[in-house]
């Protein structure tokens, strides 16, 4: 989902550029758009049927070992794949055979699962489909804009996010409802998730035309819709492999007050991550230990998407006259003590009545206060990269993401095992609080003066 330079070019080259064959967008609606919901129904529940799927054959405590695993070797994986599909999109220049293909991969992994005899197995299969998954992501972005006029990329950007969304509740939906009609037959909830995919490989294939013209990857970045909706299916954009050099560059301002808004934004986001990781790779486990059933589950997390999708929709009038830092802080300190107050319940909430405060805190935790802060710290993130080293900019940007998520599970395993969900969940609140006064401090900061 991430993308590398294109090896012909540096990667951080102020202006786009086009390839020599070059021919007007035609102007028409884009059909294909639609093509990415069945997919995104099958992918949308996938962490969860695995997470599910471990619990229940290994269960709480060392299921909670291998769901946090998985977690961490899904992120972990995440990143060399964004660099190569990013190599493969550059090279190929063929988004439609890239799509088709991801999507016909993305079905036999997925049917794959059904025949994982063993936890290393299905681990293993769910570490190919964050491999796979990635694939789409930018030849997506760009066909938006290479198949629509300039003032309309808004519009088709929005189609795509709204198809992911709804795509992804829906897999919850239909995963909910398998669950529950057909307990005994929970691994069965494959082969329609399956089809779903294939059904996505069918309607690309038919819809997708190859534009007669290519736009560097680049340009997806530089222009605001496609910026978030990229971030969105993925927060890892590589135009090339960071180097250390670059890291450099970005941190190097930390100690001056006048060039440290860009170190003190990153660390921030690094703080982020780093408590997403620690309360994302726990939460099913510790629904499975307070016996909620799977399908109740499943319907959590749907009425968490349906939070989160709305929060989306809204975030970008709330935040339209107010200050971003203000408003990101905002969505940290409510992310943080909602984190903080599950933890809570966690302890002293026995049984399934845990159900109770998770509909409450949940759906504010990674609904409404990860869209408002989504919004923010993006825009943020859009604000400080223009100019020369971009491309470096978003390199280390991703780069950090991904490792301080991928860290995050790999403490969150520990903690949840040994001292116990409730203190994972409040250790991640107070990360969160942390990031909240890192993010305070940028209030009456310059972007533009910040280094890289």
């Amino acid at each position: 989902m991430t993308r590398p330079a294109d090896p012909r070019h540096s990667g951080r080259s102020s202006a786009p550029k086009l390839s020599t064959k070059w021919a007007p967008a035609p102007r028409k609606s884009i059909p294909w758009v639609y093509s990415t919901l069945p997919v995104n129904v099958a992918l949308g529940p996938i962490g969860t049927f695995v997470s599910l799927y471990l619990l229940r054959t290994n269960g709480v405590q060392a299921g909670t070992a291998y769901v946090a695993l998985a977690a961490t070797l899904f992120n972990a994986v995440g990143i060399p794949a964004a660099l190569f599909w990013g190599l493969v999109t550059d090279r190929l220049r063929q988004r439609k055979r890239i799509i088709v293909m991801s999507y016909v991969v993305t079905a036999v992994y997925l049917f794959s699962f059904f025949f994982a005899a063993s936890t290393p197995e299905m681990i293993f299969v769910y570490c190919l489909v964050s491999f796979i998954s990635a694939a789409s992501a930018t030849p997506l972005n760009l066909l938006i804009m290479e198949t629509e006029p300039k003032n309309r990329w808004a519009t088709g950007f929005a189609r795509l996010s709204l198809a992911s969304s709804v795509g992804s509740i829906l897999g919850y939906v239909l995963s909910a409802v398998w669950v529950q009609l057909l307990p005994g037959l929970i691994i069965w909830l494959i082969l329609p998730l399956g089809v779903l995919s294939l059904l996505s490989a069918a309607s690309a294939a038919a819809l997708i035309q190859e534009p007669g013209f290519a736009f560097e990857k680049d340009l997806v970045v530089m222009q605001r819709p496609g910026f978030f909706h990229r971030l969105r299916a993925s927060p890892m954009i590589f135009f090339s492999v960071p180097r250390a050099s670059d890291f450099q560059r970005t941190f190097k301002g930390l100690r001056n007050e006048l060039t440290s808004y860009v170190p003190l934004l990153y660390l921030s986001i690094v703080t982020f991550y780093f408590a997403s990781g620690v309360f994302n790779a726990s939460i099913v486990s510790s629904f499975y230990s307070h016996s909620i059933s799977d399908s109740q589950v499943y319907s959590v997390t749907l009425v968490v998407l349906v939070a989160q999708v709305l929060a989306f929709r809204y975030a970008g009038r709330y935040i339209a006259n107010r200050s971003l830092t203000g408003v990101a802080v905002q969505g940290l300190v409510l992310r943080g003590a909602s984190y903080a107050a599950l933890g809570v319940a966690s302890l002293f909430v026995t049984g399934s009545s845990f159900i109770v405060p998770t509909l409450v805190f949940y759906p504010l935790s990674s609904g409404l206060a990860y869209g408002v802060y989504y919004t923010a710290s993006n825009t943020m993130v859009f604000n400080s990269i223009r100019g020369n080293n971009h491309g470096s900019s978003l390199g280390v940007y991703s780069a950090i993401v991904g490792v301080s998520t991928t860290l995050g599970s790999v403490l969150s395993g520990a903690v949840s095992v040994y001292l116990g969900f409730h203190s994972t969940f409040i250790l991640a609140g107070a990360l969160l609080g942390v990031a909240a006064l890192i993010t305070a401090r940028l209030s009456n900061m310059n972007p533009v003066a910040a280094p890289g």
